[in-house]
């Protein structure tokens, strides 16, 4: 350790927070230490005091106490004081500077600082730092990023729609898969993606008021993403100020109704920017030509000045063909403007699409067939004469091919996507359970009250309570014997349970009241394992809730849901569902079945229907099972013929009386109405949308995810994360990991890491199965904002080592420096696709040459040693100034691999991109679907890529001295 003098400086390694401290006493045994950024002061005993002297060397900058800094070209020691000679900045004139007179407020975070000041880091940090470069940099030029990271089940289609849409500019697109086949998914999915990969970074989802919390919770559960939900209340707040509540955040869920019925609302919006404007149950925007609706007109004023449009239904011709257009105009009006000239285009493709059905069948193709292939602009020769080639092989390769070709012209095949059930395939069979019980007599009072309390009232309002006579109990006849003491439905469900003691079973009720007391009432009489679910618990309790009956070993059999149990939540591993009442819409009713009737099913689904003789639940139960098949199967047109029967079935239900003659003609209508609009619906189905929509690289893609799932080096970079950041870690087994935060972790607030805590899995089926558990893959926040806090601070940015090699001469070092490769080129232009942060590694010896392609990382860093931190800084200092040389000698080396980075990154954006613009510049011709916006973004993308990454810089990230040692 040098001389102690009084004004030297130093800093503590200890307490490298303090910042710079000054000598101020110096006697024959102690030293005491000011540290004025802090006016702290410390004593330490000399020779063993834990302070690295503060020396700058030529080339560096340092800052003084007046503000002006110093280049230094010269050190001199006066009476053990340094004074630094050099350039000033500011006037261009020699100058000098005692080290007294050294800004004390200076930060040491450049590695080689840190080195040279003995704020020397851990060698696992180091490694640590590196390691997270590596995998920044390989995730950020994935081409699955942001779709691998959801926390859904791998389904084909849902995939490729994804990464078809979410790769665009600007997607607008109608995506209208049927009931069950997850359009929010596949929105989800398309979202996730362009926030991730900067393509979008403002985003407004629009739908009816009562899916608002399906849609925030699904997009947290399955995304990581955090929306606010807006209402007029909320909006209100801003009234007295000039502040537009639609810019106060990012991500945002309001009701239609919030902007269709306030002209001020939908103003703000408006001059809100939007990146993305989500549309759900659109099927809702009612349009003609002379009188659309007000739902219609505010999305049309919002699809005007939003950049990227989804909107989401799966009865898309539900309102009828012109309102189906109409929804086609909102995605593009200048390619679908005239009505008329729609569908005279659609019927041009009638032709090329039973053309479609042969290739995609393997049928022979006609002489007529090939010539109109041949004729089609395009389309390559030699892939029509092998269309019905011998060779299998040959054949199959060539109809894909011409089937791609078929779709990239056809009319609506990019902005349209529309999966069915019939084409899709993998769904359970749905087993109709019905039971006819006895109506207590208690109820049959409660429902003539009600009856004549609204005789001349045939509303669906008025109607609709008679389906939930115990509703009408509680409150018509008595609030003190509970109505499930009363209630035949009771002993009928505990007795099924009880004999399928080892299933689960699902029940959903209308009412939160309903669900809160059957659960009472099964679990405290009748002794079974349940829980309930409903609107009043918050998202934690839910999440427990819905954990408690996910877990098969433990957990409870039965799950009591209000109506939103009819929400977005997966509940595949059960099979039986117990309707505890019958919904008059048939689509509320679809979404209860719904929530086991879903892709990945793996069983039969026992849908359980008690109701109650001679009343208005046998009467809905049987026009809905005989008339609209609503059970059995899946129902689109459901809610149409519903609507059209709606009057005359409501007053059969007031009647109370299933014999009701009137009954049995009604049922009969509702099924030939339902048969016609199958009918239609198959007769209009369209082969090159469905193909378009199913896609062939969908497995391909869903094999690619899951090799990313079992890939084991995210698990192991999380669990280095949490051991060196200090992160408690339990394990929970199941695959399930529980990390809570811990008073000695090295960053107050770690990533996503709240004060309770959190249970994490990396395997997806687990993920899947407990809603309490957290998926972290790649994608997911914790881990992004990990690469931010390593890579952004300064944690292991400068190490020491040492080297046990008797091959090598003792005292013999190494210097490992890791630069890395940057632009500051903004994220909407997807820099991290082409030139990510990328790390260079360089290993120079003392002679300056560079041994990282002999010796590598992994390889060397094995054989390192650990030294203590005071060891460390003196090996630091001693090698000072020849450390010094060889960092300037890596600057050289680092930018020639620079160069040829940033060479190579240009190079595939010429390639990528360019091949990108050329296709879609070639389709445009054939396909008016093409808009001209999306040719303009991607030749500007271009420029900007090439422009900010010419200007790349390399920086040096983190340095590491490493001496060779015989002992």
């Amino acid at each position: 350790m040098s001389e102690f003098a009084l004004g030297q400086r130093w800093i503590s390694d200890s307490e490298s927070d303090l910042g710079l401290g000054t000598v101020v006493v110096v006697n024959q045994r102690r030293i005491s230490m000011l540290f004025p950024a802090t006016g702290e002061q410390r004593e330490y005993v000399i020779g063993s005091a834990p302070l690295t002297r503060v020396i700058f060397n030529i080339g560096d900058k340092v800052e003084s106490a007046d503000g002006w800094s110093l280049a230094v070209t010269e050190v001199d020691q006066i009476d053990g004081l340094i004074v630094y000679t050099g350039t000033h900045e500011e006037t261009g004139e020699l100058t000098q500077l005692m080290e007294t007179r050294i800004n004390h407020h200076l930060k040491f975070n450049k590695p080689q600082d840190r080195l040279f000041t003995g704020q020397v880091d851990r060698n696992d940090w180091f490694s640590l730092r590196y390691e997270s470069l590596q995998h920044q940099h390989k995730y950020q030029t994935h081409p699955l990023v942001g779709l691998a990271g959801a926390r859904t089940s791998l389904i084909p289609h849902q995939l490729h729609i994804a990464k078809e849409t979410a790769q665009r500019v600007a997607p607008r697109v109608l995506l209208s898969d049927e009931v069950g086949l997850g359009k929010t998914i596949e929105a989800g999915m398309i979202l996730h993606q362009q926030l991730l990969t900067g393509r979008a970074s403002r985003v407004l989802i629009l739908l009816p008021e009562a899916l608002q919390y399906q849609w925030l919770v699904e997009m947290l559960r399955r995304f990581n993403l955090k929306f606010a939900i807006f209402d007029e209340a909320r909006c209100a707040e801003y009234k007295d100020t000039d502040e537009n509540p639609f810019e106060t955040e990012q991500l945002i869920i309001c009701p239609l109704s919030l902007v269709s019925e306030s002209e001020v609302r939908l103003k703000q919006a408006q001059s809100a920017q939007w990146d993305l404007v989500i549309v759900d149950e659109a099927h809702h925007l009612k349009w003609s030509e002379d009188a659309p609706s007000q739902d219609y007109l505010a999305v049309e004023a919002l699809a005007k000045v939003c950049a990227g449009l989804l909107l989401l239904t799966a009865t898309p011709d539900q309102l009828g063909h012109q309102s189906h257009f109409a929804r086609l105009r909102l995605l593009d009006p200048e390619r679908f403007y005239d009505y008329e000239k729609f569908v005279a285009e659609e019927s041009e493709y009638q032709g090329i699409a039973e053309i479609a059905k042969k290739l995609s069948g393997n049928l022979d193709l006609s002489a007529t067939d090939l010539t109109v292939l041949g004729s089609l602009e395009g389309t390559e020769q030699r892939l029509v004469l092998q269309a019905n080639d011998t060779d299998e092989a040959s054949r199959t390769a060539a109809r894909q091919s011409l089937i791609k070709t078929l779709i990239d012209r056809h009319g609506t095949g990019r902005v349209l996507f529309r999966n069915t059930r019939a084409s899709v395939k993998g769904f359970p069979k749905r087993c109709v359970l019905p039971v006819e019980l006895e109506m207590p007599a208690e109820y049959q009072s409660s429902v003539e009250w009600w009856l004549s309390r609204h005789e001349d009232d045939l509303s669906e309002k008025a109607i609709k309570p008679l389906l939930t006579p115990e509703f009408l109990y509680q409150s018509a006849i008595s609030n003190d014997i509970e109505w499930w003491k009363v209630d035949p439905r009771v002993e009928w469900l505990t007795e099924l349970v009880k004999q399928n003691k080892h299933e689960k079973f699902l029940i959903i009720c209308a009412h939160a009241s309903t669900a809160l007391a059957l659960e009472l009432a099964v679990r405290v009489k009748h002794g079974l394992s349940s829980a309930v679910f409903h609107e009043g618990m918050t998202i934690v309790e839910r999440d427990r809730a819905a954990a408690w009956f996910a877990d098969l070993e433990e957990g409870c059999q039965l799950l009591i849901c209000s109506e939103i149990g009819s929400e977005g939540r997966n509940f595949q591993f059960s099979r039986n569902l117990v309707l505890f009442d019958i919904p008059l819409n048939p689509d509320l009713l679809e979404q209860r079945i719904g929530r086991l009737d879903r892709i990945g099913q793996k069983h039969d689904i026992q849908i359980h229907v008690p109701y109650f003789a001679s009343s208005a639940s046998e009467t809905i139960f049987k026009w809905q099972h005989h008339g609209i098949n609503a059970y059995a199967d899946t129902c689109p047109g459901g809610i149409k013929v519903y609507e059209e029967q709606s009057s005359e079935l409501l007053e059969i239900l007031a009647k109370s009386s299933p014999q009701d003659v009137s009954l049995v003609p009604l049922i009969s209508h509702a099924k030939t109405a339902i048969d016609e609009l199958n009918q239609q619906m198959e007769q209009g189905r369209d082969i090159l949308l469905e193909l378009n929509s199913k896609g062939f690289d969908g497995e391909a893609i869903a094999q690619e995810v899951l090799e990313m799932d079992d890939d084991t080096s995210l698990v192991a970079y999380m669990f280095q994360v949490f051991d060196v950041y200090g992160v408690q870690q339990d394990d929970r087994g199941e695959q399930c990991l529980a990390i809570n935060p811990t008073e000695h972790m090295l960053e107050p607030h770690f990533p996503e890491l709240t004060d309770d805590g959190m249970t994490i899995s990396f395997d997806r089926e687990t993920a899947l199965s407990r809603e309490d558990v957290r998926f972290l893959s790649w994608d997911h926040p914790m881990v992004q904002g990990c690469f931010e806090m390593i890579n952004s601070g300064e944690v292991g940015n400068c190490a020491v080592a040492v080297l046990p090699n008797k091959a090598l001469p003792e005292g013999t070092y190494l210097v490992e420096l890791i630069y890395v490769v940057e632009t500051s080129a903004p994220k909407k232009i997807q820099p991290g696709r082409f030139l990510p942060p990328t790390p260079v590694r360089l290993l120079l010896d003392k002679a300056g040459n560079d041994l990282n392609s002999k010796v590598t990382f992994n390889g060397l860093n094995k054989q390192l040693k650990p030294v203590k931190r005071q060891v460390a800084s003196q090996l630091a200092t001693a090698l000072q100034s020849e450390v010094h040389q060889l960092i300037e000698k890596s600057a050289e080396i680092a930018q020639a691999q620079r160069d040829t980075i940033v060479e190579q990154a240009l190079q595939k954006v010429k390639q990528e991109l360019g091949d990108e613009l050329t296709r879609l510049e070639a389709l445009s011709k054939v396909n008016p679907s093409i808009r001209t916006v999306e040719l303009d973004v991607l030749k500007q993308q271009q420029v900007e890529l090439l422009e900010h990454m010419n200007q790349a810089r390399i920086k040096l990230d983190a340095i590491r001295l490493i001496v060779v040692s015989h002992s």
